[in-house]
């Protein structure tokens, strides 16, 4: 067990905050308070689904098969992770009508709709 693992086991999952960082390289150590990364507040056994999940490329036969799960229950398990983060947009709406479409296909929420569309607002206030 690394020492990530021992630490996650320790804090019996509950959230941890960061208060010294240390720079082994350049010798310096800077003390705060620091939040962890998105996936490191993740429950070590949810790491661990996402770690097998890219490494079998997104292959859901393959968690299937790795973890002796159905279909339906690691799409609920991704559903459940994916939940615990926050969205990060790459490529941003180009138009209303591609958010409404969004919305249609109902690949988002009506409340992460009303966000896109103020970005695309936004947006278009800026040019």
């Amino acid at each position: 067990m690394n020492e990530w693992q021992e630490l996650t086991a320790f804090s019996d999952n509950s959230p941890m905050v960061v208060e010294r960082v240390r720079f082994e390289k350049r010798g310096i150590a800077v003390e705060g308070h620091f939040e962890l990364p998105p996936l490191a507040r993740l429950s070590m056994e949810d790491q661990l689904f996402i770690i097998a999940f890219i490494q079998s490329h997104g292959s859901i036969k393959e968690m299937e098969s790795v973890f002796g799960i159905s279909y339906p229950t690691v799409k609920n398990r991704l559903n459940r992770i994916a939940n615990q983060l926050a969205f990060v947009q790459i490529d941003p709406p180009s138009s209303k009508s591609e958010v409404l479409d969004q919305l249609d296909r109902e690949e988002i929420s009506i409340d992460e709709a009303l966000e896109k569309l103020r970005g695309v607002e936004e947006e278009g206030n800026e040019k």
